[in-house]
């Protein structure tokens, strides 16, 4: 008996094993990717970077039984996801990809958008915003609020909208969910935030603390892409820049998933604070082996990530579902 536990225990540990070392090969991989990380922000560099992403995306998106579809709002041009079979059509997740606001694209957006509707079931929608340094704020925040209307004018409606963002996609929604607010307008169910930039002033502690194990981001490259999209050398702190500096009351549920090795998770940590201290709900999923964004690897912690994330989803709408019998 003791020889058979043995046995399963020496099998699990080489699983565990393997696991982990897949865990560091894309921690590595996603460091070769995001290569403007550490290096200054110019044009070259930046033409480089949009390549090589675009490039990667191709290679890692997961090959699922998925519908997917391209359109246009007005000049921004867009992407839905959806499963071909047993999706929901009554609810959608609207995503904004990452990149600093320098990068990323459809197929970029690609990757986390098939895992979503894949777990989910709902339709997920990508946009192609406008990037800096060709088009700086407000561009972005134009574009997400020009297909969030065309979605929640007729299609859904913004109840059963979840607004998803990682990094600085998810700087991007929480910036267009205080824009809302401010207008007094219709907020999303919720939103889903993967390693969200909330604070462009780059002062948290996690910056030092875990400046030298973030495989992915650097302070420098944070700093240069900040100001590359603001325009700004001074006044990162503003809410239109930094949303965690804006207000909370009566925000939406969000639910926030980040890595324990990322120089971005205070801006997890404080948000998740600002929104409980205004009363609103908040969830925070912390992988104590996951690095920035490290949903989009293709590797075991990231599959359970994207199944967490639908479970809680689900138990919000069956919640809801009951409180309106």
């Amino acid at each position: 008996m003791h020889r058979i536990n043995r046995k399963y225990s020496d099998i699990y540990k080489s699983i565990e094993k393997r696991r982990t070392s897949l865990n560091e090969s894309f921690m590595k991989v996603a460091k070769a990717i995001n290569s403007l990380s550490g290096s200054s922000v110019d044009e070259e560099s930046i033409k480089k970077h949009r390549a090589s992403v675009e490039k990667v995306s191709r290679l890692v998106t997961p090959k699922e039984d998925v519908e997917v579809e391209r359109f246009s709002v007005g000049n921004v041009n867009c992407e839905s996801v959806r499963k071909r079979e047993d999706f929901n059509p009554h609810y959608a997740i609207l995503y904004a990809h990452g990149g600093g606001y320098l990068s990323g694209g459809l197929d970029y957006a690609r990757i986390l958008a098939v895992k979503m509707a894949v777990e989910t079931g709902f339709t997920v929608y990508t946009f192609d915003y406008r990037l800096a340094p060709e088009h700086t704020y407000p561009a972005p925040l134009e574009d997400i609020t020009a297909v969030w209307e065309h979605l929640t004018g007729g299609l859904y409606l913004p109840g059963h909208v979840f607004l998803a963002g990682d990094s600085a996609g998810g700087n991007l929604v929480l910036c267009h969910t205080q824009k809302l607010m401010a207008e007094g307008k219709d907020l999303p169910k919720e939103l889903l935030l993967f390693s969200p930039w909330t604070d462009m002033t780059a002062e948290a502690e996690s910056y030092v603390t875990n400046g030298d194990i973030d495989p992915v981001l650097s302070k420098e490259f944070v700093i240069s892409a900040a100001k590359v999209y603001t325009g700004a050398e001074e006044g990162l702190d503003d809410p239109k820049y930094s949303p965690l500096f804006g207000h909370f009351k009566g925000f939406p549920t969000t639910f926030i998933m980040t890595g324990k090795n990322e120089i971005l998770i205070d801006d997890s940590y404080r948000l998740c604070d600002k929104i409980k201290e205004a009363g609103g709900r908040a969830f925070l999923d912390v992988e104590e082996k996951g690095w920035h964004v490290y949903q989009q690897s293709p590797v075991h912690i990231a599959s359970n990530a994207i199944k967490r994330l639908a479970s809680h989803l689900a138990e919000e709408i069956n919640e809801r579902d009951k409180n309106n019998e």
